[in-house]
């Protein structure tokens, strides 16, 4: 009887030890990545932002205009917030994706690839939510580069500042502005990141075109990569509207919702204004995708976990 408590008491022990290290790596991993690309996620930033004004611009012309301004420095402008968003949004969808792919079957090569998407989903949608105001705050601090650069003030001068002024100003509420398309977005990219990585890594491997090694996750990571970018694009752009407009003195924001905003863009700018951006979403999300599973992978071999 004594025995078999302390074998269940060291079961328990070992889940939470497992449980933690996953969430470790995760973040380690999500941090490398998300700083070796931020960049790109900036410049994609303020292309969809940049079709809310008459100025045409480039991505070539953006990274000229900032280099010129700040430097290189500021093609880091919103990194902090950034890394923040990544130590809550990562972990969380990743382990909660791995428990319920598991939960649900332990064989998980007998998993379809539909029940995948929607695993990938519903853990992205948890994810997003509680890592919504850090997003906020970077989308704002990314569109104050442009406004800089523009011979504006800039709204925040720093993230601290950015998320004070947004409960002063806005209310606490305020922090999930943008909530509801970034909770689209959330589902819609790990519905296709998660899954189709998941499952492209099955079929490199099952197929015997790559071994569980790098070129299987790098294979396997390009096309998670493409499969969320297009799917979530146009959810991005949206979101990205929505979460950068603050209100004017009289409260009025431009946009009421995120239906308003998406009958409004395609009004004006064209259905192909949805997909602004896609290229250098493509761009960042590829090598994120690579950096973050070829790393997180490793990781976890290295911390003695099994392959994701």
């Amino acid at each position: 009887m004594t025995v078999g408590l302390e074998m269940k008491a060291q079961e328990v022990s070992n889940g939470r030890k497992a449980h933690t290290t996953k969430i470790t790596v995760t973040a380690i991993s999500a941090m490398t990545a998300e700083t070796s690309t931020f960049p790109v996620d900036l410049i994609k930033t303020r292309l969809q932002l940049a079709g809310e004004s008459s100025k045409r611009t480039s991505a070539v012309r953006l990274v000229s205009e900032i280099l010129r301004n700040d430097g290189v420095l500021g093609l880091y402008k919103g990194l902090s917030p950034a890394i923040i968003r990544h130590l809550f949004y990562t972990p969380i969808r990743i382990v909660n994706y791995e428990f319920l792919r598991n939960f649900l079957v332990p064989d998980d090569h007998t998993l379809s690839l539909s029940s995948k998407a929607v695993i990938g989903g519903i853990s992205g949608v948890i994810a997003q939510v509680v890592a919504s105001p850090a997003d906020l705050v970077k989308v704002r601090m990314q569109a104050d580069s442009r406004m800089a650069s523009q011979g504006l003030q800039p709204r925040y001068c720093g993230p601290f500042d950015a998320f004070n002024k947004i409960i002063r100003t806005e209310g606490f509420k305020g922090l999930w502005k943008g909530v509801l398309p970034n909770v689209q977005r959330a589902f819609l990219v790990n519905m296709g990141e998660l899954a189709c990585y998941d499952h492209a890594k099955r079929f490199v491997i099952n197929n015997n075109i790559a071994n569980d090694n790098i070129y299987a996750h790098t294979l396997s990571s390009i096309m998670s990569g493409l499969s969320a970018t297009t799917l979530s694009c146009p959810a991005d752009v949206i979101k990205t509207r929505m979460m950068n407009q603050a209100a004017d003195k009289q409260g009025n924001c431009k946009y009421r919702n995120s239906f308003d905003c998406l009958v409004k863009t395609v009004r004006v700018e064209g259905l192909k204004a949805l997909w602004k951006g896609f290229f250098p979403t493509w761009a960042r999300l590829g090598p994120w995708q690579f950096v973050f599973w070829v790393s997180y992978e490793k990781f976890r071999q290295i911390a003695g976990l099994s392959s994701f």
